[in-house]
């Protein structure tokens, strides 16, 4: 990993400063600099986060323009309109379009040859957006996709099953949305697929446990949300492990929204899928043995996508 990595965040709210907080404690930048239409809330997080580098690496946290973020290894965009209680995340996507409209050719102007991570909501229809309005190869714009969802299926089945949530592999796929799939016939504990190891050692899942885990994994956020007003720590950790793959160059397969060229028998949309990530962005993305009722749900998620994207485009 390049010792002088710089890292810029745009957009200083929950998400974007939890984020700067989550890649300080990783030690992966030797300079982030943070960027807000406010200023002064800019201003404010960088002087809290920089009053904490004793006890980290060492990193310079700063607040700045769209020209001091010049030279950016990533460029991680957090900036945009909030989603409120009772708001899906598609219905987001009228503010924030004009809002990337404005912030995406002030980060290539100074950026051209920066990794973009896209994480505001809806973040597969941003992250599209992104690609188009930044003109670059779709590899370097990815977007935080359903990694996060990926971590909450797997917590809430680490819960049920009483194991270590490192020993359970599964993915959610498709719309980081209400559209988005469990994909159930992938999912393996101690090599065993999950309804093999429920016989072996749990004996206790019921016809409704892949129904309400699937449920509670879709309306995690909407759940937060109302509890607390928004959500942020755990999107901060997906976002750090997606700039660690990343600058590690470490080829991890996670489900960062990629461009579909084809894949699934999908083309021409950014949705969860899970990519090889490495030092040069999202470079392969794999298509999983899905079974047919998946396959169609993944195409349903899709086209969901795909009438946004053509209100837009």
């Amino acid at each position: 990993m390049n010792k002088n990595t710089k890292i810029s965040v745009i957009g200083a709210g929950f998400v974007g400063s939890s984020t700067v907080f989550a890649l300080m404690n990783g030690g992966l930048a030797s300079e982030i600099v943070i960027v807000d239409v406010n200023r002064d809330k800019a201003e404010g997080e960088a002087m809290d986060l920089s009053h904490g580098t004793a006890f980290v690496k060492p990193v310079e946290v700063k607040a700045g323009d769209y020209k001091d973020t010049k030279d950016s290894d990533i460029v991680i965009i957090t900036a945009g309109a909030a989603q409120k209680p009772g708001e899906t995340r598609l219905d987001l996507i009228n503010k924030n379009y004009s809002i990337f409209k404005s912030i995406v050719p002030e980060v290539v102007k100074y950026n051209p040859n920066a990794i973009l991570v896209v994480v505001s909501n809806p973040v597969d229809i941003l992250t599209y957006i992104t690609y188009k309005l930044s003109g670059f190869p779709k590899s370097r714009v990815i977007g935080s996709g359903t990694v996060l969802d990926t971590s909450r299926f797997r917590y809430m089945l680490s819960e049920h099953f009483n194991i270590d949530v490192r020993n359970i592999h599964t993915y959610i796929m498709g719309e980081h949305g209400d559209s988005e799939i469990a994909t159930w016939s992938l999912t393996n504990i101690a090599g065993m697929d999950v309804n093999k190891y429920c016989e072996v050692s749990c004996k206790k899942c019921d016809g409704e446990l892949k129904y309400k885990v699937y449920e509670d994994v879709k309306n995690a956020a909407y759940e937060v949300i109302e509890k607390k007003g928004a959500t942020y720590y755990a999107v901060a950790l997906a976002i750090k492990r997606i700039v660690e793959a990343i600058l590690r160059d470490e080829n991890s397969i996670l489900t960062v929204s990629a461009f579909l060229e084809g894949q699934y028998g999908i083309k021409d949309v950014y949705m969860g899928v899970p990519s090889i990530v490495g030092i040069n962005g999202a470079k392969e993305i794999i298509e999983v043995p899905l079974n047919e009722e998946e396959k169609k749900e993944l195409e349903a998620s899709a086209k969901t996508l795909k009438e946004t994207l053509n209100n837009i485009f």
